[in-house]
């Protein structure tokens, strides 16, 4: 049943990665590019090619691969999850801005011609590509239906001679294709003066079905108006009833059919790519800004905090005693030696009474990692250095970190207490031991302990607090959570831990969280800084 579950999770994260990187590619890539173009190549390359890279980092080292593989495809696999998680927060809070850019750079429908007002000009290649001539002066004729007054020729089956106009003009004639009529009228969807093989100057207009318009007594318009002049060139009224100018009206006996581009098309393409171009450079640059100061806080090492925790039962002679509390280092393909040097360095300065490692010291085994912790041999405390597991250490084999850290001049605390001067120190395995049977026991670190005297517990993960309380544990420290490492993400380590981070009391035990000295996967950090945390003991007797 575990399987299933594991695989029906494995299966949903799977496709939502699938699904948000097809958006991110639909809106960074082929909202911003030309189709065919090298960044549009370039864009779809990487869209394949990240997440296939996050995938390997997150299972090179389950899978066993070689070290150096583990760091070749951890750096870029794991910082693209990190960008990835903030570039989609970006693009998510930009697109109603999207929308609205768009909306108001949408162009406006042009408002109709007002009679008297001058048409457009219509380049002569437009109309020529439409199968008319350039405009020019229109021939005087009656007024039709559609008030368009311009060339026309002999219909396909030859125009009656002096016939009025059913939707147009009256034209001079043209030779057609089946002879032409003089001062003939072109009917309803007449086509051009020129016909393939005429040998005149092709010129269209505009009409509205097929044959020839009813005749009329010459001079009388269909419906029965007097007759009317015939327009001057360029004005409203060469304009035919669709809105196209005359020298480059629609063309055909079919009915009208547009030839050329709506204008602005191309414009308005453009204003949208350069809309997508805006929203998407602004939410690359706040992810990647974001990104590069979380891994500086990472690379750069941890910050001291202290902290001054007042215990009930610890004795005067206690009273300012010093834990540097050390959590979550997390050594790996990233964070190497130098990242435990920096911490070795940052934990002698504070001059601890007491130092403590409380898990997740290592990702990975120590034929890999071993040289990584080798600086650990530095740590100075009065009171000596100890450890226990975390989750991580059982990926990897915890027993061989156990034996490898005594090595180091660390101690070892599994399931195990050690009487100091002026109150007891006990470790707990972490939880994940449990696959191992080598989980928490509570009752063998403090089952038969003087309960009078103060015991600070070291646990990994915060969730045992209850188990503390139980045992009469005075102050627990822990680590396990990072505060979340990566915001929002301490929303979601919330709903999994009692403590994210910092100080509280559950009952008479009190519970110190570190956000940890490391980082898990991307060695990034945001909203929740990394720490060493020095804990001051207080006594109430002083």
């Amino acid at each position: 049943m575990t399987v299933v579950i594991f695989a029906v999770v494995a299966l949903a994260v799977l496709g939502l990665l699938v699904l948000v990187h097809r958006w991110l590619w639909i809106r960074l890539v082929r909202d911003t590019t030309r189709p065919g173009g090298a960044w549009r190549r370039a864009g779809t390359a990487l869209a394949f090619a990240l997440p296939a890279l996050a995938v390997a980092a997150l299972t090179a080292g389950r899978a066993g691969a070689p070290f150096w593989l583990q760091r070749g495809v951890s750096w870029p696999g794991f910082m693209w999850l990190a960008v990835l998680l903030y570039l989609s927060l970006a693009m998510l809070v930009a697109e109603p801005a999207r929308a609205l850019l768009l909306r108001r750079s949408h162009r406006q429908p042009p408002k109709p011609a007002l009679p008297g007002a001058p048409a457009p000009a219509v380049p002569a290649a437009a109309a020529a590509a439409s199968g008319g001539a350039a405009p020019g002066p229109a021939p005087q004729s009656p007024a039709g239906l559609g008030g368009a007054a311009v060339p026309a020729g002999a219909g396909l089956g030859g125009a009656p001679p002096a016939a009025s106009a059913g939707s147009g003009a009256t034209a001079p004639a043209v030779p057609g294709l089946g002879g032409g009529a003089p001062a003939g009228s072109a009917g309803l969807g007449a086509r051009s003066d020129a016909v393939a093989g005429a040998g005149a100057e092709p010129q269209v207009r505009e009409g509205a079905g097929r044959g020839t318009a009813p005749r009329a007594p010459t001079g009388t318009p269909v419906g029965g108006d007097a007759e009317a002049p015939a327009p001057a060139p360029g004005s409203a009224g060469a304009t035919g009833a669709t809105g196209a100018t005359g020298a480059a009206g629609a063309a055909g006996a079919a009915g009208a059919v547009p030839v050329t581009e709506p204008t602005g098309a191309g414009d308005g393409l453009s204003r949208r790519r350069f809309v997508a171009r805006v929203v998407g450079g602004a939410a690359v640059a706040a992810a990647a800004g974001t990104v590069g100061y979380g891994t500086y806080g990472v690379m750069r090492g941890p910050r001291v905090k202290r902290v001054t925790v007042p215990l009930a039962k610890l004795p005067r002679a206690a009273h300012g005693f010093r834990i540097a509390v050390v959590s979550d280092v997390h050594l790996g393909p990233i964070l190497g030696r130098a990242h435990t040097a920096r911490i070795v360095d940052t934990v002698n300065r504070t001059q601890p009474d007491l130092i403590a490692i409380v898990g997740d010291l290592v990702d990975g085994n120590v034929h890999d990692l071993g040289p990584a912790a080798e600086p650990l041999r530095g740590l100075r405390a009065r009171h000596g250095s100890y450890f226990v597991t975390g989750n991580h250490e059982y990926f990897s084999g915890a027993q061989q970190w156990i034996d490898h850290v005594r090595e180091l001049g660390l101690t070892p605390l599994e399931n195990a207490r050690r009487p100091l001067p002026l109150f007891d120190l006990a470790g707990v395995n972490d939880v994940q031991g449990e696959s191992e049977g080598h989980g928490p026991d509570f009752e063998a670190a403090l089952g038969d302990r003087d309960r009078s005297r103060a015991a600070v517990l070291l646990a990994h993960q915060p969730i045992v607090i209850h188990d503390a309380v139980r045992h009469g544990v005075d102050l627990q420290l822990s680590g396990h959570t990072h505060g979340g490492q990566l915001w929002p993400g301490n929303y979601l380590a919330e709903l999994a831990n009692p403590t994210v981070a910092g100080l509280e009391r559950y009952g008479d035990t009190q519970l110190y969280v570190s956000r940890g000295a490391g980082a898990w996967g991307p060695p990034v950090r945001v909203g929740a800084p990394s720490d060493i945390t020095v804990v001051e003991l207080a006594s109430y007797q002083a």
